[in-house]
């Protein structure tokens, strides 16, 4: 199984209203369909969380820049009548952090919104998926995998980020995906605890706008 593929980003594309990559990776060019376009400019090597669905006359990857998108996809293609293209077009048009909320509040004009998705497929999705979401907040869950003590600071630069990047006028999902990546840049980094003291808004403010710029 495929779970995950790191190369060169060499192309970016729309084709039917789906976001596609091609990555090439150890020489090989993996086609991949995503949730969200990636900039083909960028030139970078990327990392994409992969879920593989094959069938008789086909294999199609599905990518995602978060493990807990990709994640998240797997249980919405689990409830019957959900197929990979309207669970695409829901992660598509809503960060990950809004459609957990939109469960977690019983907003079903959110869910309901996505075309393809109609009230009795909404209902569905709020009786198989509400009790498997136990996180209250996303970012909340995210920054509590981050083991150091004051735990309080990051949360508080998280917010004047996403309000910083909101007076640029980007997108609630572009920022909620740029606040995710940050926070898995932590839970992945071995030496975490000495970077966390040196923090500071200048600092995670320019790696935010870096990550909007690759992507």
């Amino acid at each position: 199984m495929i779970s995950w593929i790191r190369g060169e980003l060499i192309n970016s594309w729309i084709k039917n209203q789906k976001s596609f990559v091609l990555i090439n990776c150890q020489g090989i060019g993996y086609e991949i369909q995503t949730s969200s376009l990636l900039d083909k400019d960028s030139k970078k090597d990327i990392t994409l969380w992969i879920h593989l669905i094959k069938r008789e006359d086909s294999d199609t990857l599905y990518g995602f820049k978060i493990k807990d998108e990709r994640d998240f996809f797997r249980d919405l293609i689990s409830v019957k009548g959900i197929g990979p293209q309207i669970g695409m077009s829901l992660l598509n048009k809503y960060s990950l952090n809004q459609v957990i909320n939109s469960l977690l509040t019983n907003d079903r004009d959110l869910i309901n919104s996505v075309p393809g998705i109609g009230k009795k497929m909404t209902e569905r999705i709020f009786l198989e998926l509400s009790n498997k979401i136990t996180k209250k907040d996303y970012i909340e869950q995210e920054t509590n995998k981050i083991n150091f003590s004051n735990k309080s600071d990051i949360k508080i630069l998280i917010e004047d980020i996403k309000i910083a990047l909101k007076s640029l006028d980007y997108s609630k999902k572009d920022i909620q995906e740029t606040i995710s990546l940050l926070l898995n840049d932590f839970i992945n980094d071995n030496d975490k605890k000495d970077k966390v003291d040196k923090l500071n808004f200048e600092e995670l403010f320019k790696k935010s706008l870096k990550i909007l710029e690759n992507n």
